[in-house]
Formats: structure tokens, sequence, C-alpha cells
């Protein structure tokens, strides 16, 4: 399909508090009106917490079951991050689950060592790529976004997508980056980040936003909104084609780390 409606969710998500975070974002989402795919933060039903060992559920949980009903209610794609377990490890998982309740997912892959993610969260070693509804889409998670090489376009990806909790202390970075991403890879980038304050006495400034391919870039600000934007099909590979960087890209693999 050329034409493709994404939907942002920016939330003030209520510190470790899974039922109260579903039962706001639904209503939320249930004002986002007609869409192809939404976007949530990372840990959107729990926030950014070091305690997983409480908080953790498996691919059969509420919140999980949550998403498969939401996207099986509207019709989209849902796409979040949550304190996933399997097995004796704990990941910071992304989930994108299909209209049609399959779930295909993204472990993130750089931690966060400053606020000892390491400690209590296994890191992932593969990307994703999604196709769906014609377009192919690369999920990452917040870190990730520092991290060029790991969200570089090895042109298998039409949309880079990020989810996050992303502090005011380093906002200039958050909006410095996304529109570096979408400029260098040519293609959409996507980043959906939260409001508020956390239980580590963080602020969040939102800016969750969409960025053209050549960096025109659309962020929400620092309130609690949904942002739907429709993107181009045919005006990003007519761009491609016309000024094609990524013929000229350096040439890499990917290697487990030692």
């Amino acid at each position: 399909m050329d034409k493709f409606k994404i939907t942002l969710i920016q939330p003030d998500i209520i510190w470790e508090n899974p039922s109260w975070n579903l039962k706001k974002l639904e209503e939320m989402i249930g004002g986002a009106g007609d869409t192809d795919l939404i976007v949530l933060p990372e840990m959107f039903s729990t926030g950014f917490t070091m305690q997983p060992e409480k908080l953790k559920e498996d691919m059969n949980g509420k919140s999980v079951l949550w998403m498969k009903d939401i996207a099986a209610e509207k019709n989209v794609a849902l796409v979040g991050s949550l304190i996933i377990s399997e097995g004796d490890r704990i990941y910071n998982r992304c989930l994108w689950v299909f209209p049609e309740g399959n779930v295909e997912y993204y472990d993130k892959h750089h931690l966060f060592s400053m606020s000892g993610e390491k400690e209590h969260y296994s890191p992932g070693h593969k990307r994703l790529i999604v196709d769906y509804r014609g377009w192919r889409f690369c999920p990452l998670v917040c870190y990730d976004l520092r991290f060029p090489v790991w969200s570089s376009n090895t042109d298998n990806y039409d949309v880079l997508l990020y989810v996050a909790n992303w502090p005011a202390a380093r906002h200039r970075a958050w909006t410095t980056l996304l529109p570096a991403r979408a400029v260098e890879n040519q293609a959409y980038c996507v980043g959906v980040n939260r409001v508020g304050r956390d239980g580590y006495g963080l602020d969040y400034l939102g800016d969750s936003g969409l960025i053209k391919p050549k960096g025109i870039s659309h962020f929400l600000g620092d309130k609690e909104e949904v942002k739907t934007f429709e993107i181009s099909y045919t005006e990003l590979h007519e761009f491609r084609k016309k000024f094609p960087v990524l013929n000229d890209r350096d040439k890499f693999t990917f290697t487990e780390p030692a």
C-alpha cells in the first residue's frame, strides 16, 4: 500500500502499575481513529524499572494478551516493549503484534549500563525486520538509537522505529539523533517516548515524532498526546531512486559478541 498511517501514543506512565497503565493506554488508543500501526513507548506497562523480577511476565502474560486484543479489535499492528521472562532470562522485549494475533519480537541489544540494565536484563543479538502491509520495519529500543551501525539500513527496511523512555537530561540527543538516523538511512524514522516523572525521579519531555528521509521532523512536544502521521511509499522510493545514497553505503556484517 502506498499510503500508510502510523499512530504515536505518548503517555505519562504510572510507575510499576501495569493494570492502571493498560487501562489508560486503552483509552488513549480509543481516540486514535483510522490507522495501520500503533506505537507505544518502551516498557509501556511499568516504566523503565530495574525491578523486573517482580514485574516480569511471559509471552502469555496479561500485557501480551492485552496487546493481542487491542490489535485484533482495531485491525492494526501494535508495537511496544515489555518486561518478558524466558527460562532463567529476562528481556526488555519489543513486541510487534499483528491484528491476526501472531507476534514477532526484538530483544533490546544495547542495554543501558548507567542505569544497571545490564545487571537485570539479558541482551538480544539479532535485529528484526517486519513485513507488514507492503512496508518493511526495523523496530529497536531506546539506547539503540545511539549506535548507528546497529541501526544501519542494509537496504532491508523502509521505516526505522524506536520505542523509548528517553529522559529530559539527554533530550537534545533524542531530537538530534532521530533525524540523523532518518537521513543517513534514507528511511522514515519514528521515535515514541513518554512524558512525566518516573519512580527514580527522572523527568521525560516526550517529543515523540516522525522524521522523513530528508530530515523533515515532526515532534509532539511535552504533553500526553495521540498523533497519527501518514507516510508515502512512492515518496520514499522516488527519493531513493533520485538520490541513491544507499548504493554507496559501507558493507559490513554483524557478528555475535565475544
